[in-house]
């Protein structure tokens, strides 16, 4: 499916949506072109989800963790960009950080992906004309979830 996201204020509101419908174990993987609106999506399903500050890019600490609460649901927010190689993610410890969270995977082929897992949401992000769009393929855990999956 296409969410047509014409500004920063449709990719907070959608970020928004996204984290109601959020379950422990769910991946969202974002991909996209750099500055197409990866950080700022997750940015919005975190501050959605109760976090009451600033959130950093996790570019340079590669994980960032919240904890529940604030939030509703623990989170891990990862960004894969400086990854050469799929198995460094088992130096991170990501599996021990996973547990019961909720991970938000930017640049997720770096990891090695994770659209093989039920709980995975794979959206996409591209520039089109002004705004943005997102092409949204959700796994077998989310079929049924929200108005627009």
């Amino acid at each position: 499916m296409i969410v047509e996201l014409p500004d920063i204020a449709a990719v907070e509101r959608f970020g928004t949506q996204l984290a109601a419908m959020l379950h422990a174990g769910d991946v969202v993987a974002l991909e996209g072109p750099l500055g197409a609106g990866k950080t700022t999506l997750a940015r919005a399903v975190i501050a959605a989800l109760g976090h009451p500050g600033e959130v950093p890019s996790p570019t340079f600490a590669i994980l960032e963790v919240y904890a529940a609460p604030p939030l509703r649901l623990p989170l891990v927010h990862a960004d894969f960009y400086r990854l050469d190689d799929p198995r460094e993610v088992a130096e991170l410890g990501l599996d021990d950080y996973r547990e019961g969270a909720v991970l938000l995977a930017e640049w997720p082929a770096n990891a090695g992906g994770f659209v093989d897992e039920p709980g995975c949401l794979s959206i996409t992000l591209e520039f089109d004309g002004e705004g943005r769009r997102a092409l949204v393929e959700p796994g077998a855990a989310w079929q049924g979830r929200g108005p627009w999956l």
